[in-house]
Protein backbone atom coordinates (compact mmCIF):
# COMPACT_ATOMS: atom_id res chain seq x y z
CA UNK A 1 0.00 0.00 0.00
CA UNK A 2 2.81 2.36 0.92
CA UNK A 3 4.61 1.61 -2.35
CA UNK A 4 1.46 2.26 -4.39
CA UNK A 5 0.93 5.55 -2.58
CA UNK A 6 4.53 6.56 -3.42
CA UNK A 7 3.98 5.78 -7.10
CA UNK A 8 0.71 7.72 -7.11
CA UNK A 9 2.37 10.70 -5.45
CA UNK A 10 5.22 10.68 -7.97
CA UNK A 11 2.74 10.60 -10.85
CA UNK A 12 0.71 13.42 -9.33
CA UNK A 13 3.89 15.44 -8.73
CA UNK A 14 4.69 15.25 -12.43
CA UNK A 15 1.15 16.29 -13.37
CA UNK A 16 1.28 19.28 -11.02
CA UNK A 17 4.76 20.21 -12.30
CA UNK A 18 3.42 20.18 -15.87
CA UNK A 19 0.48 22.36 -14.82
CA UNK A 20 2.74 24.95 -13.16
CA UNK A 21 5.10 24.87 -16.16
CA UNK A 22 2.18 25.61 -18.47
CA UNK A 23 1.10 28.52 -16.27
CA UNK A 24 4.62 29.97 -16.34
CA UNK A 25 4.91 29.62 -20.12
CA UNK A 26 1.55 31.26 -20.77
CA UNK A 27 2.29 34.12 -18.38
CA UNK A 28 -0.44 33.15 -15.96
CA UNK A 29 2.32 32.93 -13.35
CA UNK A 30 4.79 35.81 -13.57
CA UNK A 31 8.47 35.97 -12.52
CA UNK A 32 8.71 36.65 -8.78
CA UNK A 33 5.15 35.50 -8.14
CA UNK A 34 4.66 33.19 -5.18
CA UNK A 35 3.38 29.70 -5.90
CA UNK A 36 0.63 29.03 -3.39
CA UNK A 37 0.70 25.36 -2.41
CA UNK A 38 -2.86 25.33 -1.06
CA UNK A 39 -4.18 26.36 -4.49
CA UNK A 40 -2.91 23.12 -6.02
CA UNK A 41 -3.78 21.04 -2.95
CA UNK A 42 -7.41 22.10 -3.42
CA UNK A 43 -7.35 21.77 -7.21
CA UNK A 44 -5.97 18.22 -7.13
CA UNK A 45 -7.48 17.14 -3.82
CA UNK A 46 -4.16 16.15 -2.35
CA UNK A 47 -1.79 16.84 0.53
CA UNK A 48 1.12 19.21 0.09
CA UNK A 49 3.67 16.40 -0.34
CA UNK A 50 3.19 15.93 -4.13
CA UNK A 51 3.13 19.71 -4.58
CA UNK A 52 6.44 20.15 -2.78
CA UNK A 53 7.90 17.36 -4.90
CA UNK A 54 6.63 19.15 -8.03
CA UNK A 55 8.26 22.40 -6.87
CA UNK A 56 11.49 20.53 -6.22
CA UNK A 57 11.43 19.18 -9.79
CA UNK A 58 10.78 22.66 -11.19
CA UNK A 59 13.61 24.11 -9.11
CA UNK A 60 15.97 21.58 -10.73
CA UNK A 61 14.66 22.68 -14.14
CA UNK A 62 15.36 26.32 -13.27
CA UNK A 63 11.75 27.53 -13.36
CA UNK A 64 11.19 27.90 -9.61
CA UNK A 65 13.37 29.11 -6.75
CA UNK A 66 13.06 29.21 -2.98
CA UNK A 67 13.10 32.68 -1.44
CA UNK A 68 13.58 33.14 2.34
CA UNK A 69 10.35 34.08 4.16
CA UNK A 70 8.41 33.87 0.89
CA UNK A 71 8.61 30.25 -0.18
CA UNK A 72 8.60 28.99 -3.77
CA UNK A 73 8.39 31.67 -6.45
CA UNK A 74 8.62 31.73 -10.24
CA UNK A 75 12.27 32.31 -11.06
CA UNK A 76 12.97 35.59 -12.77
CA UNK A 77 15.87 36.06 -15.16
CA UNK A 78 17.61 39.37 -15.74
CA UNK A 79 17.78 40.60 -19.32
CA UNK A 80 21.46 39.67 -19.44
CA UNK A 81 20.70 36.15 -18.21
CA UNK A 82 18.02 35.71 -20.87
CA UNK A 83 20.42 36.86 -23.58
CA UNK A 84 23.06 34.52 -22.17
CA UNK A 85 20.68 31.55 -22.47
CA UNK A 86 19.93 32.39 -26.08
CA UNK A 87 23.57 33.06 -26.95
CA UNK A 88 24.65 29.77 -25.37
CA UNK A 89 21.95 27.98 -27.33
CA UNK A 90 23.23 29.54 -30.56
CA UNK A 91 26.85 28.59 -29.79
CA UNK A 92 25.86 24.99 -29.01
CA UNK A 93 23.82 24.68 -32.19
CA UNK A 94 26.70 26.12 -34.25
CA UNK A 95 29.03 23.58 -32.62
CA UNK A 96 26.51 20.82 -33.37
CA UNK A 97 26.48 21.84 -37.04
CA UNK A 98 30.29 21.77 -37.08
CA UNK A 99 30.24 18.21 -35.72
CA UNK A 100 27.57 17.21 -38.26
CA UNK A 101 29.80 18.52 -41.07
CA UNK A 102 32.67 16.43 -39.69
CA UNK A 103 30.74 13.23 -38.89
CA UNK A 104 28.09 13.32 -41.58
CA UNK A 105 24.36 14.08 -41.74
CA UNK A 106 22.12 11.60 -39.94
CA UNK A 107 19.34 11.09 -42.45
CA UNK A 108 17.15 9.18 -39.99
CA UNK A 109 17.24 12.22 -37.69
CA UNK A 110 16.48 14.51 -40.65
CA UNK A 111 13.37 12.37 -41.21
CA UNK A 112 12.39 12.93 -37.57
CA UNK A 113 12.83 16.67 -38.07
CA UNK A 114 10.69 16.54 -41.20
CA UNK A 115 7.94 14.63 -39.37
CA UNK A 116 7.60 17.57 -36.96
CA UNK A 117 6.74 20.06 -39.73
CA UNK A 118 3.07 18.97 -40.19
CA UNK A 119 2.61 19.06 -36.40
CA UNK A 120 4.07 22.57 -36.28
CA UNK A 121 1.76 23.66 -39.09
CA UNK A 122 -1.24 22.43 -37.09
CA UNK A 123 -0.11 23.83 -33.71
CA UNK A 124 -2.97 25.81 -32.21
CA UNK A 125 -1.05 27.76 -29.60
CA UNK A 126 2.26 29.58 -29.31
CA UNK A 127 3.18 27.26 -26.44
CA UNK A 128 2.60 24.13 -28.54
CA UNK A 129 4.56 25.57 -31.45
CA UNK A 130 7.45 26.50 -29.14
CA UNK A 131 7.47 22.97 -27.72
CA UNK A 132 7.68 21.42 -31.21
CA UNK A 133 10.27 23.99 -32.21
CA UNK A 134 12.36 22.97 -29.21
CA UNK A 135 12.11 19.32 -30.31
CA UNK A 136 13.25 20.31 -33.80
CA UNK A 137 16.35 22.08 -32.50
CA UNK A 138 17.08 19.27 -30.04
CA UNK A 139 17.27 16.87 -33.00
CA UNK A 140 19.98 19.04 -34.54
CA UNK A 141 21.86 18.70 -31.28
CA UNK A 142 21.27 14.93 -31.30
CA UNK A 143 22.68 14.70 -34.82
CA UNK A 144 26.00 16.08 -33.56
CA UNK A 145 26.56 12.72 -31.84
CA UNK A 146 28.43 14.61 -29.13
CA UNK A 147 27.54 13.68 -25.56
CA UNK A 148 29.08 16.93 -24.30
CA UNK A 149 26.99 19.10 -26.63
CA UNK A 150 23.81 17.13 -25.87
CA UNK A 151 24.33 17.32 -22.11
CA UNK A 152 25.08 21.05 -22.18
CA UNK A 153 22.02 21.73 -24.34
CA UNK A 154 19.71 19.70 -22.10
CA UNK A 155 20.79 21.84 -19.14
CA UNK A 156 19.26 24.91 -20.80
CA UNK A 157 15.95 23.09 -20.36
CA UNK A 158 12.63 24.75 -19.67
CA UNK A 159 13.94 28.32 -19.22
CA UNK A 160 15.06 28.22 -22.86
CA UNK A 161 11.66 26.86 -23.91
CA UNK A 162 9.96 29.74 -22.06
CA UNK A 163 12.09 32.27 -23.95
CA UNK A 164 11.33 30.57 -27.26
CA UNK A 165 7.62 30.86 -26.51
CA UNK A 166 8.11 34.60 -26.02
CA UNK A 167 9.58 34.85 -29.53
CA UNK A 168 6.52 33.30 -31.22
CA UNK A 169 3.82 35.65 -29.97
CA UNK A 170 3.02 36.85 -33.49
CA UNK A 171 1.77 34.60 -36.28
CA UNK A 172 4.21 36.04 -38.85
CA UNK A 173 7.14 34.85 -36.78
CA UNK A 174 5.70 31.35 -36.63
CA UNK A 175 5.39 31.28 -40.43
CA UNK A 176 8.94 32.61 -40.86
CA UNK A 177 10.28 30.00 -38.44
CA UNK A 178 8.46 27.22 -40.28
CA UNK A 179 9.86 28.25 -43.65
CA UNK A 180 13.40 28.38 -42.26
CA UNK A 181 12.97 24.92 -40.74
CA UNK A 182 11.93 23.55 -44.13
CA UNK A 183 15.00 25.06 -45.80
CA UNK A 184 17.34 23.71 -43.09
CA UNK A 185 15.90 20.23 -43.70
CA UNK A 186 16.37 20.52 -47.48
CA UNK A 187 19.96 21.71 -47.06
CA UNK A 188 20.78 18.81 -44.74
CA UNK A 189 19.25 16.34 -47.20
CA UNK A 190 21.66 17.45 -49.93
CA UNK A 191 24.60 17.63 -47.51
CA UNK A 192 24.85 21.44 -47.62
CA UNK A 193 25.62 21.63 -43.91
CA UNK A 194 27.42 24.96 -44.38
CA UNK A 195 24.29 26.57 -45.81
CA UNK A 196 22.06 24.95 -43.17
CA UNK A 197 24.33 26.42 -40.48
CA UNK A 198 24.11 29.92 -41.99
CA UNK A 199 20.30 29.76 -42.00
CA UNK A 200 20.22 28.34 -38.48
CA UNK A 201 22.50 31.04 -37.09
CA UNK A 202 20.41 33.83 -38.61
CA UNK A 203 17.28 32.05 -37.39
CA UNK A 204 18.67 32.10 -33.84
CA UNK A 205 19.78 35.74 -34.09
CA UNK A 206 16.24 36.65 -35.13
CA UNK A 207 14.90 34.91 -32.01
CA UNK A 208 17.25 36.97 -29.84
CA UNK A 209 16.07 40.13 -31.60
CA UNK A 210 12.41 39.28 -31.02
CA UNK A 211 12.98 38.56 -27.33
CA UNK A 212 14.81 41.90 -27.02
CA UNK A 213 11.84 43.67 -28.62
CA UNK A 214 9.36 41.92 -26.31
CA UNK A 215 11.40 42.92 -23.26
CA UNK A 216 11.63 46.51 -24.50
CA UNK A 217 7.84 46.66 -25.02
CA UNK A 218 7.24 45.40 -21.48
CA UNK A 219 9.47 48.16 -20.12
CA UNK A 220 7.41 50.76 -21.98
CA UNK A 221 4.17 49.31 -20.58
Amino acid sequence: MGKKQLIDNNSLSNIIAERITEQIMTGELQPGEKIVETTYAEEYGTSRAPIREALYLLAIEGLVERVPRKGAVVKGYTNFEMYDLLEIRMMLENLAMKRIAEKGVGLSIVEEMESLIPLMEKARSHERYAELNHQFHSLIIKMSRSEVVMNMYSRLGLPLLTLQTMSFLEERYVMKSLQEHRVIIEMLKIDRVDRAQEILEQHNRDVIGRVESTIAEKKIE
